[in-house]
């Protein structure tokens, strides 16, 4: 951790005092989130296959009360911003979309892709980084190799561990990446442009911070009836960091399980529920869809009831499961969002280029959240388990 604070430092500085450096710096940066994007199919392939083929018949995980966690967290975000936007209201200076992007129909229309990448051609899935189609093959495969030969479930094991000396040998360079990643972040697009966007990029982090440090604490108080905050601080500074700044939640899939390691979790459970968590568990994409959603409707002077933003606060949680599954993320939903408000879609498109302009922090923390989270829920989800479990098997109890 320190190394990565002093790569940040490190880079704020080459950023400030020597600029075309720090452009050039930004190839460290860029192989760095490359790796990392590189292994983390192959890292989850084998890893979830070897968890489920060397299962050992009684030993329970906690995927469900995981998912339980994952959609409760994505609605509470999506209420969160509701009540911010209707508290601070902002407002749009609409701009013209640049041309070729398509953004969905209709929530059928997400659904239906979501569903389509579980059937993906696995060779495609890993080399597209689709992950819910590497999960559903790691699945069935790891279901047909738990009665192979001890032999067969070894070597698969072995190769699982193989590819994760490769992403501990790559997670080692990260203080390099993240100094490549600031320097040339600061560099090449500053902050300048986004003074004029600063009430609704208030609205937008403040949604995340109130998420991360009030929303999910709360939720893991009710799931573990103990301080919550040693553990959602260690997930926000060992996992929160790393997504902010490679602003992807695939090349933090890596991150997310060493750390899942470090503490103590079950690997059978944090094998599925970290890269189930990039897929489906997107508080900050909720926050994103939400909170520009209602700006684009304060904008047009659309008045608002309450069913109709706890019915907003639904669609965005859905929407925000299927972002991984449409190309541009949670930016390219708004549109679908909007259309509860009967906003045209070509309106719409100008909101989404709004979200493009802030995306240089939207996405950042929007990305932080979103993982750190991932880690947050499936830790609190296996000790409430291994607490109960102690309870049950305690002669004293």
């Amino acid at each position: 951790m320190a190394q990565i604070v002093v790569g940040l430092v490190l880079g704020i500085v080459l950023a400030l005092l020597a600029p075309g450096a720090a452009s050039a710096a930004g190839l460290l940066g860029s192989l760095f989130v490359g790796a990392l994007k590189a292994v983390a199919p192959l890292l989850v392939f084998v890893l979830v296959a070897s968890a489920i083929a060397n299962h050992r018949q009684g030993q329970r995980t906690s995927i469900r009360p995981i998912l339980l966690l994952y959609l409760l967290g994505t609605f509470s975000a999506a209420l969160v911003a509701v009540l911010l936007s209707f508290a601070f209201p902002s407002t749009l200076a609409l701009v013209q979309p640049k041309g070729g992007i398509a953004a969905p129909a209709s929530i059928v229309e997400v659904l239906r892709d979501l569903l389509m990448n579980v059937v993906d051609n696995p060779v495609h899935a890993l080399g597209n980084g689709n992950f819910i189609g590497i999960l559903a093959w790691a699945v069935g495969l790891g279901l047909a190799l738990r009665h192979a030969a001890d032999t067969t479930r070894r070597a698969l094991d072995d190769l699982a561990h193989a590819v994760g000396a490769i992403v501990h040998a790559v997670i080692r360079l990260a203080p390099l990446g993240i100094l490549g990643l600031v320097a040339s972040t600061l560099a090449e697009t500053g902050f300048g442009t986004l003074w004029g966007y600063a009430r609704l990029l208030a609205v937008l982090i403040g949604g995340m911070l109130l998420v991360a440090l009030v929303i999910n604490p709360l939720i893991v108080f009710w799931k573990l009836r103990r301080n919550p905050y040693p553990l959602v601080f260690t997930c926000l500074r060992e996992s929160g960091i790393t997504a902010f700044f490679t602003r992807s939640s695939a090349a933090n899939i890596p991150v997310n399980l060493e750390l899942c390691h470090k503490l103590g979790l079950p690997e059978d459970t944090y094998a599925v529920s970290i890269p189930l968590g990039a897929t489906i568990n997107m508080a900050g994409a909720a926050v994103t869809i939400t909170v520009l959603t209602l700006a684009a409707v304060n904008t047009l002077s659309i008045p608002v009831d309450l069913p109709t933003a706890l019915l907003l606060s639904v669609v965005a949680s859905i929407c925000a499961c299927g972002a991984s599954g449409v190309a541009g993320g949670s930016l390219l939903l708004i549109p679908l969002a909007c259309s509860l408000f009967g906003i045209n879609n070509d309106l719409a498109m100008q909101v989404v280029a709004v979200g493009f302009i802030i995306s240089v922090l939207q996405d950042s923390c929007e990305t932080a959240l979103n993982s750190s989270t991932d880690v947050l829920f499936t830790a609190a989800a296996c000790r409430a388990e291994a607490a109960k479990t102690d309870v049950v098997e305690s002669p004293t109890s």
